[in-house]
């Protein structure tokens, strides 16, 4: 008897277990030793032995040979690869947004990740051709991408061995990288410890049968069972595989032996079979056996088929060519999608061709092409918004496809003859009836209005299509075209054309004006957060009111707008400024009525203030009639280096030249007109200086650049640009300087000629250095007027300093009682901050104080939000004012003395003087005389008067409003005091005061308020009309619905409140509806439609086997709920522990719940044949502990994996331990000394 080797490893009981059931002996029937012993394999056919080493020179040359074989011819690193996506599989299918869209951004967003360069094109079955190129990786990366985002994706799971994940995830997961790129799926491997063994593919069909292929290879390669490679010409694997995998899923069932055949998409020959042995070599033999049977006997036929009628004789999925061959036995060879052959080969036995041809021409003729006459205008109508009508056909007819080509007034049809002919008709319907009822016309106008048409953010074209129900096209500013296409119902496109030409003509006729107004009403103007000038606009809402930037310091406003609109806005707006001169100068303005030829303006009031407002009326006047506007030729190339870097250059010449606006063409127009618009003085400048500069650029422009400290620059531009003037004229350059928006804010820029730019720049270098030179001067300042200078924190001092390049003037100490001041700076800065100083001195000299006796309750009103008014006074009058200390009226009445016997602290003192005035009521006025009586007058002028107003007692707390919000904000709107009386006082007037020219105003807003809480009262009592409605308590729940979504749909619906009983109510089937009488009947009838709906149901018990019971209520109750909503009825299933787990509960109308049951009947009858089914497969399965499946008989111990004929029993030796660190050491441990072993030497 031979000796035996036993291997024990866990690993092979899976392998042993794989064996077919005929394979397995029974329990029980023990074979004999000597059977036993000669079915075991031998060592050498288990552990076959490596290839030795040659040692012959042979072997050397070999070598050498070998190494020059790996020399490969260099390729280009640059490939292109196509991939091709079909309809079907396509994600983004909106037929109308084709090179836009999400698509679009995808293919962008791919190539800008991995630098591929991508190129789509649709095929004429909207199936999508991408063509790759770039680098391999990059390509690889590319089409990985491409399938995971524009590709749907699909999944499957393939079950390997746990110990094979290793091998397909690679050292470091570079396998796996490999994998994913290569068939361009997402691979997720389960976690070490995790004990299940699937793999998980995802991607699309052809990716996932690759990948699903190339993980079968890897656990095959490492699967220690059978491993066979056969080499078959690819044309006769369908015949191995049959239709539909047929015949290679027979040929694993009889043999047992698993064999991987490659799909279609992938060109290989090799056949992969595992499997035990015998297994490998029967399906090896039948393999072979049918492909010399069709070698020998299949024939080809070589037909032309149109390229065009392939994807027919393939079908959706390659299910007609499987369709064919499981008809016939004969395989048809259509060429790649990307091959312009149109030859189809036939292979199968001869008397099975003539059947095949006749199914392949059949498939390939059974859809013909067809075409329908309609404009091209129409297609997009056809189609409808988003495709909707287009969806209709294409969802009851999907084999038929449309096909629309822009600028063609035909549409292609193509698909099933019957099929074709019904989508035909109805797409002839739709265009006839388009054309009956739809029009079309085109309309020529300037490209330069179309924005103006257009609208901001597209009010005006929206506002048109909506109401004339009409698609208007503009065409873009790059096409330059003057056609706008309108299209829609005859009368609506003829209506809208209509305005569509007048607001042309209208723009034709628009016009710019300019208004002077005092730059220091432009904030009153627009009003808080823009609220006035928005009433302006939206009362003339084809005027553009354009306000001059802050720091540019203008008085001019710019309308621009029709005509007609622009002069009544110039009319209003003259009202307003009107208004606020009236206001300043407390005088009465009358301009002249609309209609009237009249030009006389009438001013009333004091003589003083009269004098005032006719002096500003007439100053604004002159200024209008002083505007002129002229336009300069400027060749368009010129105008960028003009304007310069964020507008510079041309903004110096509008600061320079005052209150000039100077406006270029659109860039990219071609025209060569500049406008120029300001007083005619100024514009005659600037066109000189705009001349003069674009001949500079044009011939022989220079430009230099100095640096100069910030503070100097105002120094050396002077008092009204005189200092720099000096030099432009001089030198003939322009210089300059830099704006706060500036980054550098020392850079000083000269352009001109060579020889201008040059002097200019020694003449500024030479101020410059000037300034650099640093002298100290004294000078003598009266200590009383120290203070003056120094007060506010220096501002007087800052603004000396800002004004004279940085001059530091230090006053002496208080204490030291000195009159020297110190001047430290640039020598011609000194000397005019010095001279300033003198300035100002002289003007203290000449100051009075005047005293203005106002009761103290008019300051407040006086001084005007935020003493606002008070500032006006201060800057117009050249003043300084100054307002007393409130008086504490408590502390002045209990600071009085108590006098005893008529003697108050034991001295008799005369009575006060009840004629003088009171301290807290004397304001003080400092300056030039008649500047002092100037601003007293002024001040005498804002005193404010008040009148009442009767409102009912009732509504004073909605007048206050919040926290005092309502009267807040009516006392900013209006200008003016408002006081409620107190709520105990039950009064009914409310007293306003302020100035009389704004009282009347006030009083209309207050009654006009007075009006709408009346309203407001009004309402709120047709809103609390209530009614109640006796419903049952178990519908309840029904009526309220999931998360309230019922009656959350009745209360907006209705617009009521709907209150349901507390659980302590006495009355628990009350439900009350609160609101409108009519809105709340309303809602009655809607809850009583629904209880008369629940009143009609039943229930019904029935029988459901409790096994099916998860899985008809599916994932988180996905399933049940779509029965339910299906079927509209509610399904109870039973609780755990319930008496009868098969009892279920449908609830609904009569019919509903019959339909319900016989769906869920349905339902148990499907899943239970699985559950059957898997209880039979759960019977052959080995019980997981030691005991048999056959009433619990013990088997014995296994003895693991057997060899025969093993190297250690022809010799002394011993069989190798297992255990021993020697026999078998880990890697890294240290090695003992090498002995010889029957496994050879040790590499370690």
């Amino acid at each position: 008897m031979s000796s035996v080797a036993v291997l024990t490893q866990e690993i092979f009981n899976e392998h042993r277990s794989g064996l077919l059931p005929e394979q397995v002996k029974a329990p029980g029937a023990s074979p004999s030793s000597a059977e036993e012993e000669d079915s075991l394999p031998t060592y050498k056919d288990a552990f076959p032995p490596l290839p030795e080493k040659a040692s012959s020179p042979e072997g050397v040359h070999e070598a050498g040979n070998a190494w020059a074989s790996k020399l490969k011819p260099l390729k280009s690193s640059v490939i292109t690869q196509v991939f091709h996506v079909p309809l079907e599989e396509r994600k983004y299918k909106d037929m109308n947004q084709f090179g836009e869209g999400d698509q679009a951004k995808v293919c962008l967003d791919i190539m800008h990740k991995t630098g591929a360069h991508l190129e789509l094109s649709m095929a004429k079955d909207q199936g999508l051709s991408i063509m790759v190129s770039g680098k391999h990786d990059a390509v690889m990366k590319a089409r990985k991408e491409i399938v995971s985002r524009l590709q749907t994706q699909a999944s499957a799971t393939v079950a390997i061995p746990k110990e094979h994940h290793r091998y397909v995830i690679g050292k470091s997961g570079e396998k796996l990288q490999e994998l994913e790129l290569k068939t361009a799926t997402k691979i997720q491997i389960p976690r070490p410890d995790d004990t299940n063994n699937h793999i998980k593919i995802s991607g699309t069909k052809e990716g996932l049968e690759k990948a699903k292929h190339e993980i079968l290879l890897i656990s095959a390669e490492q699967d220690k069972r059978a491993v066979e490679r056969m080499n078959i010409e690819k044309v006769y694997h369908p015949f191995i595989t049959g239709a539909y995998n047929k015949l290679v899923t027979e040929l694993m069932q009889e043999t047992g032996a698993r064999i991987n055949i490659p799909p279609p998409s992938v060109n290989k020959t090799e056949i992969v079979i595992t499997g035990e042995k015998e297994q490998v070599a029967l399906a090896m033999v039948k393999i072979k056996k049918i492909y010399e049977d069709k070698k020998k006997n299949a024939t080809t036929i070589a037909v032309e088929v149109k390229k065009s009628q392939h994807k027919y004789v393939i079908g959706p999925k390659g299910n007609t060519l499987q369709e064919i061959l499981e008809r016939t036995g004969v395989s048809v060879e259509i060429p790649p999608l990307d091959s312009s052959s149109e030859t189809v080969i036939l292979r199968g036995e001869p008397d099975r061709l003539g059947q095949a041809l006749t199914e392949v021409y059949a498939k390939a003729n059974s859809y013909t092409v067809s075409s329908v006459s309609a404009p091209s205008w129409l297609h997009r109508f056809i189609i409808g918004k988003k495709g909707q009508n287009l969806a209709k056909i294409t969802q009851q007819m999907p084999k038929v496809h449309i096909e629309f080509t822009e600028g063609e007034d035909k549409i292609t049809l193509e698909g099933p003859t019957k099929d074709l002919q019904i989508v035909q008709g109805q797409i002839e319907a739709i265009v006839t009836d388009l054309v009956s009822r739809m029009d079309y016309t085109e309309i020529s106008v300037d490209p330069k209005f179309h924005r103006h048409l257009i609208g901001k953010g597209g009010a005006n074209i929206n506002r048109i299509k909506e109401q004339y129900k009409v698609s208007v096209r503009i065409p873009p500013d790059n096409e330059k075209s003057t056609l706008i296409r309108i299209e829609g119902d005859p009368q609506g496109v003829q209506e809208a054309k209509k305005e569509l030409l007048e607001l042309a003509s209208r723009m034709e006729n628009e016009r710019t004006k300019d208004m002077i107004i005092e730059q220091r009403f432009h904030r009153a103007i627009i009003g808080q957060k823009g609220e006035r000038i928005k009433e302006v606009r939206d009362k003339f809402p084809e005027v553009i009111i354009n306000f001059p930037d802050p720091a540019q310091k203008s008085d001019i406003v710019q309308l621009r707008g029709p005509r007609t609109e622009v002069e009544k806005c110039t009319k209003f707006m003259q009202k307003v400024v009107a208004e606020m001169i009236r206001e300043e100068t407390n005088t009465k303005i009358d301009l002249p009525a609309e209609n009237s030829n009249s030009e006389m303006i009438v001013i009333t009031g004091k003589k003083a203030n009269c004098d005032a407002a006719k002096n500003r009326i007439l100053a604004i006047q002159k200024e209008l009639a002083n505007i002129t506007e002229v336009e300069v030729s400027i060749p368009s190339k010129l105008h960028n280096s003009l304007i310069g870097t964020k507008g510079r250059f041309v903004r110096s010449i509008m600061e320079e030249c005052g209150g000039v606006h100077i406006h270029f063409p659109t860039e990219g127009s071609g025209i060569d007109a500049v406008s120029i618009r300001g007083p005619a003085d100024e514009v005659e400048k600037a066109k000189k200086q705009l001349l003069s500069l674009a001949e500079e650029k044009q011939t022989k422009s220079h430009t230099a650049e100095l640096r100069a400290k910030p503070e100097y620059h105002k120094f050396l531009i002077g008092k009204g640009g005189g200092n720099i003037r000096k030099v432009r004229d001089s030198t003939g350059a322009r210089i300059i300087f830099p704006t706060a928006e500036d980054k550098d804010q020392e850079q000083i820029t000269v352009i001109g000629t060579e020889e201008a730019v040059a002097e200019a720049q020694k003449e500024l270098e030479a101020l410059i250095k000037s300034l650099d030179n640093v002298v100290e001067d004294l000078m003598t300042v009266d200590p009383k007027y120290h203070r003056f200078f120094v007060a506010r924190r220096g501002q007087v001092l800052r603004e000396i300093a800002e004004e004279y390049g940085g001059v530091i003037v230090s006053f002496p100490r208080t204490a030291s009682q000195s009159d020297k001041v110190t001047l430290k700076g640039a020598k011609d800065c000194v000397e005019a901050a010095k001279n300033r100083m003198l300035e100002l001195i002289e003007d203290l000299d000449a100051q009075v104080t005047m005293e203005c006796v106002i009761p103290q309750k008019f300051h407040r009103s006086i001084m005007g939000p935020k003493g606002s008014r008070i500032q006006q006074i201060t800057k117009d009058h050249n003043v300084q004012i100054k307002f007393p200390d409130r008086e504490d009226q408590q502390a002045s009445s209990t600071d009085a003395p108590v006098q005893e016997n008529g003697e108050a602290n034991g001295e008799v003192k005369e009575p006060a003087d009840h004629l003088a005035p009171k301290k807290c009521d004397i304001i003080m006025i400092s300056g030039r005389k008649e500047r002092c009586e100037a601003a007293v007058e002024a001040l005498k002028a804002l005193v404010p008067v008040s009148i009442v107003v009767e409102v009912p007692f009732e509504l004073h707390r909605y007048i206050i409003g919040q926290k005092g919000s309502g009267i807040r904000k009516m006392m900013d709107e209006f200008e003016v005091n408002i006081q409620v009386p107190a709520p105990e006082l039950q009064s009914d007037i409310i007293s306003i005061t302020g100035l009389a020219t704004l009282l009347d105003r006030a009083k209309e807003g207050l009654l006009e308020r007075v009006k709408e809480l009346q309203a407001e009262q009004e309402d709120r009592a047709l809103r609390s009309f209530k009614l109640t409605i006796t419903v049952d308590p178990k519908y309840h729940p029904k009526i309220i619905g999931r998360k309230g979504a019922i009656i959350t749909q009745i209360r907006n619906e209705h617009e009521v409140n709907i209150q349901f009983p507390e659980k302590n109510d006495e009355n628990q089937d009350q439900i009350t509806i609160t609101g409108y009488e009519q809105n709340a009947v309303a809602a009655r009838d809607a809850i009583q439609a629904i209880v008369d709906e629940l009143e009609e149901m039943i229930s019904e018990d029935i029988t459901l086997d409790s096994r099916v019971h998860a899985r008809i209520i599916g994932a988180r109750g996905k399933g049940i709920r779509k029965i339910m909503d299906e079927f509209k009825v509610d399904v109870r299933f039973p609780q755990s522990g319930a008496s009868d787990p098969n009892l279920v509960t449908v609830t609904g109308r009569p019919e509903q719940v019959d339909e319900a049951i016989d769906h869920l009947l349905n339902l148990e009858e499907e899943y239970l044949a699985d559950v059957v089914e898997n209880e039979a497969k759960m019977a052959y399965i080995k019980p997981s502990g030691s005991s048999s499946a056959h009433g619990g008989e013990s088997c014995g111990p296994s003895k693991g994996f057997v060899v025969r004929e093993a190297p250690w029993t022809t010799g002394n030796e011993k069989a190798p331990d297992m255990s021993s660190s020697e026999e078998f050491p880990s890697f890294g441990a240290p090695v003992a000394a090498a002995r010889s072993s029957p496994w050879g030497p040790k590499r370690f």
